[in-house]
């Protein structure tokens, strides 16, 4: 049996709760109209990636419990169809993290399946990053350290397994999920942009799949959060590490995936952009979410002559359009002639 499965390349904005569940629910649902009975978000989509120090609030944790449980509530009408939402979990007194210290609970970065109107199941992420941008252990408990077990559900008479991002590049999590009974595996990401940063996420992913005889499917975030961008690209590796279907680069995508028993993936695959262009994108899309997701209803930018602000100005019409960028000339005495035409 064939088991389509969606990979919802989602926008998010950290702190936007109802925004993210909003596109949360439509991927959902438009994953559900083609047929898919699993839909994969991103790593922490619901919260945004990175959330930083919004966790250690606790109004803002509890928030994230109310806005999935009323996410699984929303979809509870799509039947069949299993939701997996990247999200930063806290274990309270009975779920309510309002009622304990935040000092004395123990928060995860973690992912929960959403099926039949509620929370199925929530598994920790078990390998948490601190170095370069990222800091989770300052934030989050690891899945593995507290003694929590990989988490295997069935869909579609497949059992799946997941992962997380940083889970994914060690051998640990993938065997142990395995281990636990999973022939699909599904990693959810936010990993930030760097050159050639798909390439060595592919073939990775395809390592790691051909070591365990498991397809792969890499749920990856897009957009820009403040000083990091997210380039997509979403993925499917089958079991014997061939990319078999890749999601457009540097915005949003649904991209359906076949799986067949056998191991085998179908589906579309997208070209990979030449270097400059991905540089291109990433300044662009870096420029049009900072705006945009702070308020800013434009950019006023001021030009010398030379080259570099001229670049700055071209990125900017790009990612906002030219009704929305106001360039003043701040000539010099060695402003050429040129730089008026």
């Amino acid at each position: 049996m064939i088991v389509k499965v969606a990979l919802a390349q989602i926008n998010a904005t950290v702190g936007d709760l109802t925004g993210n569940a909003r596109l949360l629910a439509a991927s959902a649902r438009q994953a559900h109209a083609q047929g898919a009975l699993l839909v994969v978000a991103p790593e922490l989509a619901l919260s945004g990636y990175p959330p930083e120090d919004l966790l250690l609030r606790p109004a803002f944790m509890q928030a994230c419990a109310d806005t999935l449980a009323a996410l699984a509530a929303e979809l509870a009408d799509l039947e069949g169809l299993h939701l997996v939402v990247g999200h930063p979990h806290q274990f309270g007194a009975r779920g309510d993290v309002r009622s304990k210290s935040i000092a004395v609970q123990q928060r995860f970065n973690a992912a929960s399946v959403l099926a039949g109107g509620r929370v199925i199941g929530t598994y920790c992420k078990r390998e948490l990053p601190n170095y370069q941008v990222f800091d989770e252990r300052r934030y989050f408990a690891s899945g593995r350290d507290a003694g929590l077990s990989p988490l295997v559900f069935e869909v579609g008479g497949r059992r799946v397994g997941l992962l997380i991002c940083e889970d994914a590049w060690f051998d640990e999590p993938a065997h142990a999920a395995c281990a636990a009974g999973a022939q699909l595996l599904c990693v959810l990401n936010a990993s930030p942009f760097h050159l050639d940063k798909a390439g060595e996420r592919e073939a990775r992913m395809a390592e790691r799949a051909l070591a365990v005889g498991r397809p792969l499917l890499y749920s990856h975030l897009v957009g820009g959060q403040d000083e990091v961008v997210f380039d997509g690209a979403s993925f499917a590796v089958d079991a014997s590490g061939r990319v078999c279907t890749r999601a457009p680069f540097f915005e949003p995508a649904l991209s359906i995936v076949e799986v067949g028993a056998d191991g085998s993936v179908r589906g579309e695959l997208s070209p990979v952009p030449e270097i400059e262009s991905q540089a291109w994108s990433a300044l662009v899309l870096g420029v049009r979410d900072y705006l945009g997701k702070n308020g800013f209803p434009g950019a006023i930018i001021g030009l010398s002559g030379g080259i570099d602000s001229a670049l700055v100005l071209a990125i900017a019409v790009d990612a906002l359009g030219a009704d929305k960028v106001h360039a003043v000339m701040m000539p010099s005495p060695y402003t050429a002639e040129i730089s008026w035409v």
